[in-house]
């Protein structure tokens, strides 16, 4: 018997130590060296330098004057990092129908012509996808470029540049980062404020 148990308790002590700590801290540490950006959690930071998300994880815009993602059933609220998911609700779903029906009221009544991209009234599958088609979110453009109160031209143009091709040429769709999109604007444009006088958001410069 102690003969057995000793060679499986020494093969699985140099396992664990092997796979659980040398391998990780291995390729943890080659990742700061060769990708410093994306193995802190590709963080986005503002012209201040503060932290204000991840290219990684969509988050809620609600204000007229910037671009709106995909909706989100990740947590009670949306956009919950910490709890990733999807409705779960199917195609005969009257909950999920009357969800999206009312998505499509809201966005048309918005300004935006119909039809109205599917992929803003229809979640992920992780809730937090940063991303919008460049169809998705040139449709927005005429309620953005109303609420800052610039021509559509130049809002277009801001969203034509931030259009991200397929990786490696080939792998993917052309895309769009809601929250680098967003952050662009505000470069642009300058960021939104809210007038107390008028009880909305105006540019507060740019």
């Amino acid at each position: 018997m102690r003969e057995h148990l000793l060679p499986a308790l020494r093969t699985a002590l140099v396992t664990l130590v092997l796979t659980g700590l040398l391998y990780p801290l291995a390729v943890t540490g080659l990742s700061k060296v060769l990708f410093a950006d994306k193995a802190d959690g590709s963080l986005v930071k503002d012209e201040r330098g503060a932290v204000v998300g991840s290219e990684l994880i969509g988050q809620s815009f609600a204000a007229a004057g910037y671009f709106q993602p995909r909706p989100s059933a990740a947590g009670d609220k949306g956009f919950d990092p910490t709890a990733s998911g999807g409705s779960n609700l199917g195609p005969t779903s009257k909950k999920l129908r009357d969800r999206a029906t009312a998505d499509v009221a809201r966005l048309l009544s918005e300004g935006g012509g119909a039809p109205v991209p599917a992929e803003l009234v229809t979640t992920s599958g992780s809730g937090l996808d940063p991303h919008l088609s460049p169809a998705g979110a040139l449709w927005q453009v005429p309620r953005v470029a109303k609420a800052r109160n610039v021509a559509p031209e130049r809002v277009r143009a801001v969203v034509e540049a931030q259009v991200e091709g397929r990786d490696l040429g080939f792998l993917g769709e052309p895309r769009v980062n809601v929250l680098l999109l967003n952050l662009a604007l505000d470069r642009q444009f300058g960021k939104l404020a809210l007038d107390h006088k008028l009880g909305r958001l105006t540019p507060s410069g740019g």
